[in-house]
């Protein structure tokens, strides 16, 4: 199993906004793509210097499945994304396989 975390620090003046846009628009995008088995929404709670850190989790079964949702289906994604926060927010992903 593989888990796909993105990583994401955030202006805070758009955290209710974009939380929003993450629980009813974004993952539930990502998730009728169909690479996904399940997710889960992650708030940070060690933050440094009062910032605003979120976490966006999905799980797959392979590796070549994720990388097939990164060459396929993330890139509007992520251009929708922008649409609405560009300039707000930083994100980063990381790809873990899921040992038990």
């Amino acid at each position: 199993m593989i888990l796909y975390n993105v990583t994401t620090s955030l202006d805070p003046e758009i955290e209710d906004q974009w939380v929003s846009y993450m629980q009813q628009t974004h993952m539930p995008e990502v998730m009728a793509t169909g690479f996904f088995l399940k997710s889960q929404f992650c708030r940070l709670l060690n933050e440094e210097d009062n910032g605003i850190t979120y976490a966006s989790q999905y799980y797959c079964v392979s590796l070549e499945q994720l990388e097939e949702y990164q060459q396929l289906a993330a890139p509007s994604l992520i251009q929708e994304m922008e649409k609405h926060f560009g300039g707000r927010y930083a994100s980063f992903r990381t790809m873990l396989e899921v040992l038990g």
